[in-house]
């Protein structure tokens, strides 16, 4: 905000950089884009007072009695003028001594700063409240509201809040702290007039927090919330007010916080009573109520995203059964099956339904670069994304989704939930009311999120043999396809038709174009049985990643029963036939069992009968073959290259001995870089 020091008369104009104060909040000034050291705090005081001013002369007995506080010493006129200059070199660098500059200009025993509307947030305020003010006396209902809201924004804090108790109480500060509440009211009433009551509630709310003993503002605060869909909340503010002022001052709700309780109790059309320039109480004409703008954090959808259909229909009917409670739809599967995409994918189809927000988080139950978030985490991020003021949250999971309950009541809220560790995580999370949808995916089956909250239970399988190859395609580019069907059938199938194997064998294909499909299928079929055809040149592989990232939750014994897991030859196993493997009580091949089912790296097939994906078994091979079925080693790299690490069966036995230790960084999480789709 540029501001134009005053000229003296015969004295040529000299370029000068913009200069902008801030009064309402902490005093601060600005040169450019650097920051001004405003000096000792009697000297911060003086400009503060100057600004207050707001273009009149202050006069120089008002400035030594705020710098004393009554009490001045004999030489406080000459300390007066020494801060006047001071602030006057501040202002003009390079200043003679004794030179009145052009910024403080002194007039008949007064000191005025020049400084207009464009320099100073003070001066601002009022602009954009008289604007304000003349577009709701012509209609422009809307247009008033907005400016009110840019008006308030410029409030960070009460009027020079950084300068002491003395700040507080004195006269010059005291009357612009004064101006704001009352703004306040002028906007909620404004806002409710035109339906927009949802856009005011951040501002009034934190004008109550700063006011809690004005009644106009705290009725505000009531009808606001009711208009807004919040009654409940609204009944607690009044009861807590009514508490407040019988505490501090002895005294019953006057009579507007009474009219404003009462509208509430009622249900009916707001009608709040707030001072009009003229001194009388003007009640405002109820309009409808408009949609309110909420946060879009939904990631980018995948654009070669194919097929699914079957699971995407089970999800829009649940989206369409609006009004039987909240509406809850988990995605479950097996690591790089494409839950993400899928969830991506279905919340981009029905986001138009939801026009109030779109909320994402990633739980980061299954990561390797970070512990599970904690559902606290994940609500101050979802309060502030819906205009909660982060001074607002309240500390305890249970304070932060109660007010999540409250903030989306009434609103059509979309929030997708990726990479839940476990139903605990989600719970706190939920709305509380049916017009909103969530959408989780996680690798576990969310079984007590049914049980609790209803939740429709997807499990998403690997895609068809047609649809994995339109997906290879896709990724791909049709163009590339420069073989015949055999070998994209033979990639599809060395990619065990997984969408994250496709995904990465697609990447591969498209950055070497000079090779041709051909060697990709070759490369496919000759490391079958382990993930080195999908190794990346610089040793990282997603698959791995993925995989360990459930590898890394199991127990000891469940890890020690996958790892033999390849051993046994048929597609699937018996719980039986698991500890003979093992070498355990069936007892406990059946509690391994279940704990590999949970992270998806077994799958149900039947009564008693288990198995895994290809490329599972592969992980699973590889973990085998290393001796250690916690651990992969990491490959020797030289000369850019990946080379495998070589173990005798002295390591092993050596390894085995070992594995009840603490166990060093599991390597497949380290070469991991980035997650994978699902």
């Amino acid at each position: 905000m540029p501001v134009t020091p005053r000229r003296r008369v015969g004295e040529e104009q000299e370029p000068a950089q913009a200069t902008r104060f801030t009064l309402l909040g902490p005093l601060r000034a600005w040169r450019g884009e650097d920051e001004l050291p405003l000096g000792p705090r009697q000297q911060r005081l003086l400009l503060a007072a100057l600004l207050a001013g707001a273009g009149r002369p202050v006069p120089l007995s008002e400035l030594i009695g705020l710098l004393w506080d009554g009490e001045p010493p004999v030489s406080a006129v000459n300390a007066v003028h020494r801060y006047v200059g001071s602030l006057r070199r501040l202002l003009e660098p390079g200043l003679p001594a004794r030179s009145p500059g052009r910024w403080i200009v002194r007039q008949a025993g007064s000191y005025l700063l020049g400084v207009d509307a464009e320099g100073l947030d003070l001066l601002r305020f009022r602009a954009l409240v008289r604007q304000a003010r003349a577009s709701a006396a012509t209609g422009h209902l809307p247009a008033a509201v907005d400016m009110y809201l840019e008006a308030l924004a410029l409030w960070q804090g009460p009027c020079a809040e950084d300068l002491g108790a003395l700040a507080a109480v004195h006269p010059a500060f005291t009357l612009v702290e004064h101006e704001y509440a009352p703004v306040v009211c002028e906007a909620a009433t404004t806002a409710l007039r035109c339906g927009r009551s949802g856009s005011v509630l951040l501002s009034v709310r934190q004008a109550a927090d700063r006011c809690p003993l004005d009644e106009a503002l705290q009725a505000s605060v009531l009808l606001v919330l009711a208009a807004d869909g919040k009654q409940a909340e609204a009944i607690t503010q009044y009861h807590s007010i009514r508490n407040r002022l019988s505490d501090e001052l002895g005294i019953d709700p006057g009579p507007a916080l009474r009219a404003a309780h009462q509208s509430v109790l009622r249900g009916g059309p707001a009608e709040p009573w707030v001072p009009a320039s003229t001194g009388s109480m003007v009640p405002p004409r109820p309009r409808a109520r408009t949609p309110w703008s909420g946060p879009a954090q939904l990631p980018r959808d995948l654009a070669s995203f194919t097929g699914r259909e079957q699971a995407l229909g089970q999800a829009l009917d649940t989206a369409r059964q609006v009004g039987d409670g909240l509406r809850v739809v988990a995605f479950d599967g097996i690591p790089g099956v494409g839950k993400t995409a899928s969830a991506v994918h279905f919340a981009h189809r029905v986001a138009a339904d939801f026009p109030d927000g779109r909320l994402y988080a990633d739980l980061g139950g299954f990561a390797s670069h970070r512990v599970p978030a904690h559902p606290a985490e994940v609500l101050h991020g979802f309060l502030e994304a819906l205009g909660v003021d982060r001074r607002r949250v309240p500390a305890s999971v249970e304070a932060r989704s109660a007010l999540l309950r409250s903030v989306l009541s009434g609103r059509r809220v979309l929030m997708v939930l990726d990479n839940a560790l476990d139903a605990d995580q989600v719970r706190p999370l939920l709305p509380g009311t049916p017009e909103c949808m969530v959408v989780v995916t996680s690798r576990r089956r969310l079984t007590r999120l049914a049980t609790t909250h209803g939740a429709r239970l997807i499990s998403l399988d690997v895609l068809s043999a047609a649809e994995a190859t339109e997906c290879f395609l896709r990724r791909l580019g049709r163009a590339r396809a420069d073989a015949g069907t055999a070998v994209i059938q033979e990639i599809v199938a060395g990619c065990g038709r997984l969408p994250l194997a496709l995904a990465v064998a697609a990447a591969r294909a498209a950055s070497r174009p000079e090779q041709p499909l051909t060697r990709l299928a070759a490369e496919l079929t000759a490391a079958r049985g382990s993930l080195a055809g999908f190794d990346e040149a610089d040793g990282a592989n997603f698959l791995r990643g993925a995989f360990s990232w459930s590898h890394r939750t199991l127990g000891a014994e469940a890890k020690r029963v996958f790892s033999l897991l390849p051993r046994h030859v048929p597609a699937d196993v018996s719980t039986a036939a698991l500890a003979r493997l093992a070498g355990v009580p069936p007892g406990a091949a059946a509690v391994a069992a279940g704990e590999l089912v949970r992270v998806r790296l077994l799958d149900v097939r039947g009564p008693d009968r288990y198995g895994a994906h290809d490329l599972v078994r592969a992980y699973a091979a590889e973990l085998g073959r290393t001796g250690e079925p916690g651990r992969v080693t990491a490959p020797q790299v030289r000369n850019g290259h990946a080379r495998p690490s070589s173990r005798g069966p002295a390591a092993v036995r050596a390894a085995r001995r070992t594995s009840g230790r603490a166990a060093p960084l599991d390597a497949s999480r380290a070469m991991a870089t980035r997650p994978g789709p699902g």
